[in-house]
């Protein structure tokens, strides 16, 4: 089986998340959305918010599965038997940083890096982005799905 792990914190997931998980479903048996646990950064949304979103608007793919994880990701990898991290470039900046962790990711336990270039329509888009606009009462509707904009317009109230 074809497995691949597409990992991130997801805090909000994106139009952009998604447009890359589902083509990495359509290449791979399996694709697994690794929501990041970090300690030492607190999200606007806990990860079991994340988690319940991600599995809300990816419910139409009968081969991908959310889970969390903690630490080391390709011990992640491992546990779930992926050989494959699927990877999102929005820009150059984006590939200097992956390609030093692909790099290390395959040191370390022989874990391929695939990079996928983003939809044009998201090059843009971020999930900080999307909460700083959300923050200020802008619209994100085009950005995020409508389960995340209700999410975000009932945690955020817009400052004046």
């Amino acid at each position: 089986m074809r497995r691949a792990v597409c990992p991130g914190s997801f805090d909000p997931v994106t139009n952009g998340h998604l447009d890359i998980i589902g083509r990495a479903a359509r290449l791979f048996d399996e694709v697994i959305v690794g929501v990041l646990v970090n300690q030492s950064k607190s999200g606007l949304f806990t990860v079991e918010e994340r988690i319940d979103m991600l599995r809300e608007v990816t419910s139409s793919y009968d081969n991908v599965r959310v889970a969390s994880f903690r630490g080391l990701l390709v011990d992640f990898c491992r546990a779930q038997q992926a050989s494959v991290l699927i990877k999102g470039l929005r820009a150059v900046s984006d590939f200097d940083y992956e390609l030093q962790m692909a790099q290390m990711n395959i040191g370390l336990a022989g874990v391929e890096t695939l990079f996928m270039p983003t939809n044009p329509l998201y090059s843009f888009l971020s999930s900080s982005l999307v909460k700083d606009v959300a923050k200020w009462g802008g619209d994100v509707s085009a950005h995020v799905p409508d389960l995340v904009r209700d999410a975000l317009r009932s945690r955020l109230t817009p400052h004046p």
